[in-house]
């Protein structure tokens, strides 16, 4: 499993890749929901690439460039094979504001999964597009990346 955190690039665009969408931890301490998934990933065996849209140390600094951000978000989720959202909202500690635009944004393109445990506050409106679109929902961030990962095999790459 190769993994590409914010601002790294790779040279090629693999389809057999993943993009870790969800909100992302602001401060010391708070929960960073990617470590598990990739915890997850590993034991499960994915060997494609895994793209973290958060520094490799984990913590955003004062005089991080915003527009470079997004740019390097849009890019990648662009690039993705399959986009799996796991959205642990706490309105406190990880509300997810941009994950909800950027939900909005791929959720018909075929390529995203939707997961978010039954604690999550605000998921109704996602979950009800999600039904539109037909993006698959699951309840438990494992079952979100097995589905994501089947999903990538589906797409014969």
């Amino acid at each position: 499993m190769r993994l590409f955190y914010v601002h790294e690039q790779s040279a090629e665009s693999p389809k057999r890749s993943l993009f870790l969408a969800g909100p992302s931890p602001r401060g010391h301490g708070e929960y960073d929901w990617r470590k598990d998934a990739c915890a997850v990933l590993s034991h499960i065996g994915f060997g494609g690439t895994v793209y973290i849209p958060l520094p490799r140390d984990g913590m955003f600094r004062g005089n991080y460039d915003h527009a470079a951000q997004i740019e390097w978000e849009l890019e990648h989720l662009e690039k993705a094979g399959v986009i799996a959202f796991w959205i642990p909202r706490n309105l406190k500690t990880l509300p997810g504001f941009t994950t909800n635009v950027e939900f909005g944004r791929f959720s018909r393109s075929g390529r995203a999964v939707l997961g978010y445990p039954h604690s999550a506050t605000k998921m109704r409106y996602l979950h009800y597009i999600a039904n539109l679109d037909g993006v698959q929902v699951y309840h438990n961030l494992e079952e979100t990346l097995v589905a994501a990962i089947e999903k990538i095999a589906d797409q014969n790459y």
